[in-house]
């Protein structure tokens, strides 16, 4: 079998494939865009049926292209948002090849840049981008052994109540996924515990602007790393039902029972840490800081938008809380459906060269490897907080393509006559 040419290879058809896409034929780099099954098959197949994105579409969007159904203050549904993303693909013409799975990228020896294993052939690669974002391999803890009678999955496989057995669900991990996923479950009439670790809680809204608003204007998508411990911190916010603040106080009131952390499973008792009251405190205290900061930034600025003194109100502690459970029976509380939200690592095996950190992690400075030419893109906090989201890759992509454009224009490099 022969092996194929191409300038620059890009390993992914998500939001940061057909980001890097546009940015490298904008710059005249020929270049193939190699897709596992379909352009944004993570939105397709890989999320639950209600889910929408987490931001309002005015800002979560590619800077050259609105939703075309959801209005700009809304929040697209994800059917919406992977045929967004294949309308866009079309739009720039990105060269994508679907249905291809790459095995193995290394390094081609005594002839530069990569070789580049797939499903339908080979290719020699100068640049390779790895586009395939931060949602590879879901996570399940080790903390609940297999047994009859209790179905477990991670959120990855969740799709609708209707989709699980009878009984209640216990949903294990409270940042967006989890909660939305609960409120899904309790809003269809099924029993629901939900085990709430640390977590940031911003408001959806505040004084009439969403809470992306108030980030990009107080400078916070900008930042360039985590603080110090929080890197792994989630996020609780929604953007389902037209998107709302995360508020474990309604939450419990709705019915759902909070717990703390995950511990143990013996038999039919899991244990939780005694950690439930101290965790919400600390998202209320992240909460109410970034009220503080936006209400600074209004007063110092002259900003004129409303009041909103009902933000700061919070409701009752519930008796979950102020009396937590730290041992539950599944059996007599009929739960039969453990649901993990427990996020996912990142799975780069299918790369043969020593580009991992000892945790695993791709070593890059803002997406580029200390393997010359190859390249990470859509990693969380690649350059800056936005990274994940469609107009941070999209800008995120533009950095690495320069970088490749600069790598081309040495290469391309002849001295003149005589020199």
């Amino acid at each position: 079998m022969t092996t194929e040419h191409v300038e620059a290879l890009v390993i992914g058809a998500g939001q940061a494939g057909i980001a890097a896409s546009e940015h490298l034929g904008k710059a005249g780099i020929p270049h193939l865009v190699l897709e596992r099954a379909r352009i944004a098959e993570r939105w397709r197949s890989e999320r639950w049926d209600s889910l929408v994105t987490n931001g309002p579409v005015w800002h979560d969007r590619f800077p050259g292209m609105e939703f075309p159904q959801t209005p700009p203050d809304g929040f697209a549904p994800k059917e919406e948002v992977a045929q967004y993303l294949s309308a866009y693909a079309s739009i720039i013409k990105a060269p994508i090849r679907t249905g291809v799975n790459v095995l193995q990228v290394s390094r081609e020896p005594g002839r530069g840049g990569f070789l580049v294993r797939t499903t339908a052939g080979d290719w020699h690669a100068d640049h390779v981008i790895a586009a395939t974002g931060p949602f590879q391999k879901p996570v399940i803890p080790p903390l609940a052994p297999e047994r009859e009678g209790l179905t477990q999955l991670h959120s990855a496989s969740y799709r609708n109540p209707a989709a699980l057995p009878p009984g209640a669900v216990l949903v294990i991990g409270a940042g967006s996924s989890g909660v939305q996923i609960a409120e899904d479950l309790v809003a269809a009439g099924r029993r629901v515990f939900l085990s709430v670790g640390p977590h940031d809680r911003p408001p959806r809204r505040y004084r009439g602007r969403d809470f992306v608003w108030w980030l990009g204007v107080l400078g916070k998508w900008d930042a360039a790393a985590p603080h110090a411990g929080t890197e792994h911190v989630t996020i609780a916010v929604s953007g389902a039902n037209g998107g709302h603040t995360i508020d474990f106080r309604r939450l419990a009131a709705s019915g759902i029972t909070l717990l703390g952390q995950a511990e143990s499973l013996s038999g039919n008792i899991m244990q939780f840490k005694r950690d439930l009251a101290a965790n919400i405190a600390r998202g209320d205290a992240n909460y109410l800081a970034l009220l503080d900061e936006a209400d600074a930034h209004a007063a110092a600025f002259g900003l004129d938008l409303p009041e909103d003194p009902e933000a700061r109100s919070f409701g009752p502690e519930p008796d979950c809380v102020t009396n937590p459970i730290l041992s539950l029976d599944l059996v007599r509380e009929g739960i039969h459906t453990i649901l993990w939200a427990t996020g996912y690592v990142q799975d780069f095996a299918w790369i043969h060269l020593d580009i991992l950190d000892e945790r695993g992690r791709p070593k890059h400075q803002r997406g580029a490897s200390p393997e010359r030419g190859l390249y990470f893109l859509g990693l969380p906090w690649q350059s800056r907080r936005g990274s994940s989201f469609l107009w941070g890759v999209w800008h995120d992509a533009r950095h690495i393509v320069d970088l490749i454009a600069i790598q081309r224009s040495y290469r391309a490099y002849r001295p003149s006559a005589g020199q």
